[in-house]
């Protein structure tokens, strides 16, 4: 096959490093904005933060090399401008002196720290320590001991050079079973469960029942399968109630709940803020969102003064292009924060005036069906654009903190044609399931019959849907004695 040569004209679009920085920074929420700008002022050493000094003006002389000025390729009067950014005059921004910042909470002792400690208290040799502590290391966020015995052989063997076997793994993990919190080093949740129950065995019959259940009929207890359970156990609802509540009060997730009072509370940030003056809706935006940035007075001091010599060096050509790369970063970066706030402030006003009832009134039924097309033909951006400032925002309103998304929602007619949100479907399904019998659970096609009765015609497959997004189980699951 012989080789060819051919022209070809085609179009495609590609985006610019300063578009791709722009989309980046409107995905970051204002809790992380912070920091985003620290990395940027570290990288960039022309960019600084603080507000523009009142300076001079510096002497603005053309620069020209004596091989022409066919070499110059841009204008260093663009760098030497003192022009502050408009975002920075904006009526609509808060200083962040007006911002209630809070400080976080010290993180205490992680649950496998507090397990190791109590390991001094247990009769242990030298050897058995050293795979407690290894049992302990492996253990997951909730407490779980999720890897297989035979694996951890292997790994203590090549890590350790400790030769064991499962035996004596089990006989250990036994050890670290018994420390607390209760339920730690479990394989599973009846496992987890059992050891809980375990420990609270005081001869009371109610707890005894309970231990029971979980040891011989887990599976038709998580099933729900009461009646097999009392048929085979030979024991009244009644007991059986009794049981299933001790059951309850017990913890899946031992672990988790020591990991998660250790954590740092760190509290949601709102990006806007909605406030009701005597019923207008009025509108601002935090004031992390714009920071105060500029163009450091020493870069521009370095580059004028690479504009006054007569000739430069190759080393100064060099010095030059690096001013250059950094004063253009900086200025990049100082408009994509610009239009970013332009961007936030358009956007979340556009949902603002389209969701004006839900502001007034906060009630969920006042949502109007809203999708990002909406929203995007609103304010002439793209739909891709508008979810990225949906993304991880909030807004603070009189009836409380929310994210974006809560505002969205498809839409579906009623019988007599009326638009309306699927958030007012999921609302009423929440006040049905609410107030159904908990021994006869409504099923879902009883579910979508309630519906089409109050004029809402959807099939029994949405209702399904839609409590799922609810996270409502199935009526089965439901079921209570």
């Amino acid at each position: 096959m012989a080789l060819k040569q051919s022209f070809s004209q085609k179009m495609e679009q590609k985006l610019s490093p300063q578009q791709i920085q722009l989309m980046k920074l409107l995905q970051v929420p204002t809790m992380e904005l912070d920091q985003r700008i620290k990395q940027e002022l570290e990288v960039n050493p022309a960019l600084e933060e603080g507000k523009e000094d009142n300076e001079e003006e510096f002497e603005q002389e053309e620069y020209e090399e004596e091989a022409g000025e066919d070499e110059r390729d841009f204008d260093i009067d663009e760098y030497l401008t003192d022009d502050e950014p408009v975002y920075k005059t904006s009526v609509s921004n808060k200083s962040k002196d007006d911002e209630e910042k809070s400080m976080p909470l010290s993180s205490g002792k992680t649950f496998q720290e507090r397990m190791l400690s109590q390991l001094n208290m247990q009769r242990l040799s030298e050897e058995e320590v050293l795979i407690a502590t290894y049992l302990i290391g492996s253990l997951d966020d909730a407490g779980y001991l999720e890897r297989d015995l035979e694996s951890i052989v292997d790994d203590l063997a090549f890590s350790q050079n400790l030769i064991t076997t499962e035996a004596d793994l089990e006989a250990v993990l036994h050890y670290v079973q018994e420390l607390d919190p209760p339920g730690v080093g479990a394989r599973d949740l009846q496992e987890c469960l059992i050891l809980q129950m375990e420990r609270r065995q005081d001869g009371d019959i109610t707890r005894y029942t309970a231990l029971k259940v979980l040891e011989g009929y887990f599976d038709q207890f998580t099933k729900k399968h009461y009646k097999k359970i009392t048929a085979k156990m030979e024991i009244s609802e009644a007991d059986l109630k009794d049981a299933i509540h001790e059951i309850i009060r017990l913890n899946p997730k031992p672990g988790g709940s020591l990991k998660s009072s250790s954590k740092s509370l760190q509290q949601v940030v709102p990006d806007f803020q909605i406030n009701d003056e005597d019923g207008k809706l009025v509108l601002s935006l935090n004031g992390r969102n714009a920071p105060d940035l500029k163009i450091s007075q020493g870069y521009k001091k370095m580059l004028q003064n690479y504009s006054e010599g007569a000739k430069l060096k190759k080393t100064d050509k060099e010095a030059l292009t690096f001013v250059k790369s950094k004063l253009d970063s900086a200025k990049w970066f100082i408009d994509a924060i610009q239009q970013r706030q332009n961007t936030l402030l358009s956007t979340m006003t556009a949902i603002m005036n389209y969701q004006k009832e839900y502001f007034l009134t906060g009630d969920d039924i006042q949502l109007r069906p809203m999708i990002l097309k909406d929203i995007a033909e609103i304010v002439d951006l793209d739909i891709s654009t508008i979810s990225r400032v949906a993304n991880s925002k909030y807004v603070q309103t009189q009836y409380g903190t929310f994210s974006l998304k809560h505002f969205f929602s498809e839409s579906l007619s009623t019988d007599s044609g009326e638009e309306v949100s699927t958030r007012e479907v999921k609302q009423i399904l929440l006040e049905a399931v609410g107030d159904e019998l908990k021994r006869k659970p409504l099923t879902d096609e009883k579910l979508a019959n309630l519906l089409k009765e109050k004029g809402y015609n959807i099939a029994r497959r949405t209702v399904a849907k839609y409590r799922e997004q609810l996270h409502i189980p199935v009526a089965r699951l439901r079921k209570e004695l």
